[in-house]
């Protein structure tokens, strides 16, 4: 029985995606550093597909003070160029908070190409 089991387990391609020897290791995580300042460093990410609205908007910008925890939600378009992503976050985040000096998010290729 026990040779039936481990001939299963080594044809089903379903477990051998899941064996950890055939996943890359990860890298080391790394610790944010601990902001002193409020709005001088922030988290940014896109909660996308949600229901279209009047303006045709599909998408909400989150925005967060990682030292308040204060947010900010800006609605958008997915289809909006980086040129109007980049006038609204002047607009609503950099006038009413300044630059900060650290942006984390999950890497959108939106923001590593053109932000």
């Amino acid at each position: 029985m026990k040779r039936d089991i481990i001939q299963y387990v080594v044809a089903c391609l379903t477990c051998e995606k899941a064996k950890v020897r055939h996943q890359r290791p990860s890298g080391l995580l790394q610790p944010l550093d601990i902001p002193q300042l409020k709005w001088d460093s922030i988290v940014m990410d896109f909660v996308t597909h949600l229901p279209r609205a009047v303006q045709s908007h599909d998408a909400a910008w989150v925005i967060v003070d990682r030292v308040t925890k204060s947010t900010h939600f800006l609605h958008v378009n997915l289809r909006m160029s980086m040129a109007k992503l980049a006038q609204l976050y002047l607009k609503e985040i950099v006038r009413l908070h300044g630059v900060p000096s650290s942006i984390v998010f999950d890497r959108d290729p939106r923001f590593t190409s053109w932000f």
